[in-house]
């Protein structure tokens, strides 16, 4: 009887007595910590250039609240196109800076009607 031909890879074979049986590998488990947080959009920087004007506004003489009005209304039209955070302090210093610059416009009126006033009351005319 005539022996097979040496077959070192087995292609020939139906059944290997000394084979391991075969499994699929456990499926890989990942140990996360819960879900990621999402990123939050950048915040626009007029929206903080505005009220950080806005806040300085009262001290600078209403100087910078025209700043934060101009600030605020840039960002605001910044935030609209490319959908920045920053939407509240814009609003923020939009208010602040309405506010002020009002205050600070009435101050001026009355302070120039109280000189005219005294200039009037004392007789003396320029």
């Amino acid at each position: 009887m005539a022996q097979p031909p040496y077959d070192p890879y087995g292609y020939g074979q139906q059944h290997d007595p000394y084979a391991q049986p075969y499994s699929q590998p456990p499926a890989v488990q990942h140990h996360y910590y819960g879900a990621s947080v999402p990123m939050a959009p950048p915040t626009n920087g007029m929206a903080t250039a505005s009220l950080v004007c806005g806040l300085i506004g009262f001290f600078a003489c209403g100087v910078t609240s025209v700043l934060a009005i101009i600030f605020g209304h840039v960002s605001l039209s910044q935030i609209k196109r490319t959908g920045e955070g920053g939407h509240g302090m814009a609003v923020t210093g939009l208010i602040l800076g309405y506010l002020i610059t009002a205050g600070w416009a009435l101050i001026l009126v009355f302070y120039i009607l109280g000189i005219a006033m005294f200039a009037a009351s004392s007789g003396t005319t320029y």
